[in-house]
């Protein structure tokens, strides 16, 4: 028997769901109208957070305009967070999946060193080589230092979402890769996955869960949180700015940058 609270969960996945379908399309049909006039760049769909099954991470951010977001100095108001440290994303640009330069019978540990707090967390190079390689080979070329964590759900879904160069929710690193583990995959608290736009789509943006949530086994889990659940639990009750469950995160946190050890 489905209860109130199942239910209502039910219906705010559903209105996630619509609510970030219309904005695919709508992303889908600008980048469209750019590619016929030649007037500005195309818009790239590309890895993001959303709740639908063709994409519940996907991009929902402004028109790009090219220019490269980076993280505001501007204190913000949630404890514990402090000012992004100073500097901009590289913005850096590939045309093809790196080659696998992991072992996948090593252990890694990345650790995200945030705005906020570090948060550290065990990478699963064995079910999930490609997604570890790739998320290794961006953390070594800088990649996501000085990124925003631009998205953040606290109604139905619970999840941060980061490595957008642009902090729109539409950067890529400009190749994109398959999907890993994905059989019986879940999202409980503390799971580290890729955000996309659909099958194959995966780039650089990712989600760190906060609390247990459910989600279609479409979206990459390649690592678990060991340290630092507080600060993205803090992060997460800093809430959303101008209200509501999805949006820019109060906290104004940033990668200052990313490292992966092995071993």
């Amino acid at each position: 028997m489905v209860t109130s609270e199942q239910r209502r969960r039910q219906l705010a996945r559903e209105k996630y769901e619509r609510q970030t379908e219309r904005r695919a399309q709508a992303a889908k049909k600008r980048k469209q109208r750019n590619a016929i006039t030649g007037g500005v760049l195309a818009l790239v769909v590309v890895a993001g957070v959303t709740a639908a099954a063709t994409g519940v991470f996907s991009s929902d951010g402004k028109k790009d305009s090219g220019a490269q977001a980076a993280p505001t100095a501007a204190v913000t108001p949630v404890k514990g967070c402090s000012a992004p440290a100073a500097g901009q994303p590289n913005g850096k640009q590939w045309q093809t999946e790196p080659a696998m330069s992991i072992d996948a019978k090593a252990t890694y540990t990345a650790t995200l060193d945030t705005s906020c707090g570090k948060i550290t967390v065990q990478l699963d190079a064995a079910k999930a080589p490609h997604t570890v390689n790739s998320f290794a080979f961006l953390s070594g070329e800088q990649y996501f230092d000085h990124t925003k964590c631009h998205r953040l759900t606290t109604e139905g879904i619970y999840v941060l979402q980061c490595g957008d160069p642009q902090g729109t929710g539409m950067g890529s690193p400009g190749y994109k890769f398959a999907d890993e583990n994905l059989t019986g995959a879940t999202y409980p608290a503390g799971t580290l996955a890729m955000a996309n736009s659909g099958p194959g789509t995966n780039g650089s943006q990712f989600f760190l869960v906060y609390k247990d949530t459910q989600l279609p086994p479409s979206y990459t889990p390649f690592g678990k949180i060991t340290g630092g659940m507080d600060v993205l639990q803090n992060i997460a009750a800093g809430g959303v700015q101008g209200g509501g469950g999805d949006g820019a995160p109060v906290a104004n946190v940033a990668l200052n940058a990313v490292t992966i050890a092995k071993g």
